[in-house]
C-alpha cells in the first residue's frame, strides 16, 4: 500500500496517509480513498492536479472559500487543504454509502415516505448554504450521496465546484450546472438567484417518485425549450399511484416564475415534507425499473456543453420562449424513451501518483499557496490494477 505525506508547516508534524483505491473521478480532479496513519481515520483524497487548474483558479479557490465556510451535517466536509508541486489535495469526509438512484434500485421496499425523507434532509442543507449565502448551482442526484452503508444512512451534499457565494459583488448570471436540472431563468440567460436550487431539487423529487427525468429529448435545442416553459406532466400511469400532495409540492419547486417558487423554507413546511401526506405504498418495483431504464452509468456520464447549446438556442431564436406561456401543443417525450439529463463535463489529464514523488519545498496548510511544505511520497508508489495509476 503506498503512502502519502502530507505537509501542514514546518512547526506541525507531517500527516501519512496509505492510499487505498480510486474512489470516483471528477471533471478535473480524482477522489481516492486513504487512511490517516497515526489515527486509523479513513478520508477522501481530493487530487487536483494543478495543469487541469490552467485557467479555472477562481474556481477552485470559490470552492474551497464555500467548503471553510460551511458545516452541516448533510454536507460533506472539508477537513484540510495541502499544496505540492503539481497538486492540490484536498482531504474530505469520506462518505461510503454509494449513489442516490443505485441505493434505491438496490432496495426492496420504497415508498413516498422514503422519498419525503430524503428531500427532506435535501432541503435542510440547502436552506442552511442559503442562510449563510451560498448557493450550489449544480444540484442532481450525482451529488447526494449516502454517508454509510447503512440502511438508516443519512444523505450529504457533495461537489460544491460550482456553488457562488451572494453579495460578493458579481451578479449570478453565468449559464452552469447540469441541464436537466437547471432553472429556467438560467437557460434564459438573466440574472437568477437562490431559487435556482430550490427548481433543482423540485426535479430531483419527481424523478424519486417516478424513475424518470419531467424533461427529456433527442433534441437538446427542444429539450431547452421544454425546461424554459416548465412542460412536464404527471404521465399515467407511472403518477397514478402517486399522492396529489406530492405533485402539489413539486409544482411548487417546479415553478417556472423565480418569484413565486417555493424557498427552502417553505417547502419544508409543505405537508408533503412536514406532515403526513406522504404515502407509505411500495413503488419500488415502478420507479427501479425506470431508473435502471433511465439512469444506466454508461448514459449518466455522457458530456454536455450547456453554453454551446445556448448559443444554438439563440440562433434557433428559442431563448424568448422563457417568458411565453407553457404550451400545450409541445411535444414531451412518453417516460419509456426518456434518458437522463447529460452531465457537463471538463476533460483533464488521468492523475499520476508519481506526481506526488517530490522532495521539494512545498506550499503549507490552510489551503493557500505559499506556506512551507506539502507533500511527498516516501517510496515509489505501486498501485498496480488501477487504471490511472500502472
Amino acid at each position: 500500500m503506498s503512502e502519502l505525506i502530507l505537509y501542514n508547516s514546518l512547526s506541525m508534524p507531517a500527516k501519512v496517509f496509505f492510499l487505498s483505491s480510486l474512489f470516483c473521478r471528477g471533471a478535473f480532479s480524482e477522489v481516492v480513498m486513504a487512511r490517516e496513519k497515526a489515527t486509523g481515520k479513513m478520508v477522501a483524497i481530493k487530487c487536483i492536479p494543478k495543469k487541469a487548474l490552467k485557467g479555472k483558479e477562481t474556481s477552485i479557490e470559490n470552492e474551497i472559500a464555500v467548503l471553510r465556510k460551511i458545516k452541516h451535517e448533510n454536507i460533506v466536509a472539508l477537513e484540510d487543504i495541502y499544496e505540492s508541486s503539481n497538486h492540490l489535495y484536498l482531504i474530505m469526509q469520506l462518505v461510503s454509502g454509494g449513489e442516490l438512484f443505485d441505493r434505491i434500485v438496490e432496495k426492496g421496499f420504497y415508498t413516498e415516505m422514503d422519498a419525503s425523507r430524503l428531500i427532506r434532509q435535501v432541503l435542510d442543507a440547502v436552506n442552511y448554504l442559503h442562510s449563510m449565502g451560498i448557493v450550489h448551482r449544480d444540484l442532481k442526484p450525482e451529488n447526494l450521496l449516502y454517508f454509510s452503508p447503512h440502511d438508516d444512512s443519512k444523505i450529504m451534499i457533495s461537489d460544491f465546484g460550482l456553488s457562488k457565494m451572494e453579495g460578493t459583488g458579481d451578479v449570478m448570471a453565468t449559464a452552469c450546472g447540469t441541464p436537466g436540472y437547471v432553472a429556467p431563468e438560467v437557460l434564459a440567460q438573466k440574472p437568477y438567484s437562490k431559487a435556482v436550487d430550490c427548481w433543482s431539487i423540485g426535479v430531483i423529487a419527481y424523478i424519486l417518485l417516478c424513475g424518470y427525468p419531467p424533461f427529456y429529448d433527442e433534441n437538446d435545442s427542444k429539450l431547452f425549450e421544454q425546461i424554459l416553459k416548465a412542460d412536464y406532466e404527471f404521465d399515467a400511469p407511472y403518477w397514478d399511484d402517486i399522492s396529489d400532495s406530492a405533485k402539489d409540492f413539486i409544482g411548487c419547486l417546479m415553478e417556472k416564475d423565480p418569484e413565486k417558487r417555493f424557498t427552502c423554507d417553505q417547502a419544508l413546511e409543505h405537508p408533503w415534507i412536514a406532515g403526513d401526506t406522504a404515502l407509505c405504498k411500495n413503488i419500488h418495483e415502478s420507479v427501479s425499473r425506470q431508473m435502471r431504464k433511465n439512469f444506466a452509468k454508461s448514459k449518466w456520464r455522457q458530456a454536455f456543453n450547456a453554453t454551446a447549446v445556448i448559443r444554438h438556442m439563440r440562433r434557433l431564436q428559442l431563448g424568448t420562449s422563457f417568458g411565453s406561456s407553457i404550451s400545450s401543443s409541445n411535444s414531451v417525450a412518453g417516460p419509456q424513451s426518456r434518458a437522463p439529463a447529460k452531465s457537463q463535463s471538463v476533460d483533464c489529464a488521468p492523475l499520476s501518483l508519481k506526481d506526488c514523488e517530490t522532495r521539494t519545498p512545498l506550499a503549507g496548510a490552510g489551503g493557500v499557496p505559499g506556506g512551507a511544505r506539502g507533500a511527498q511520497a516516501t517510496t515509489p508508489l505501486h498501485c498496480h490494477g488501477h487504471p490511472h495509476w500502472d
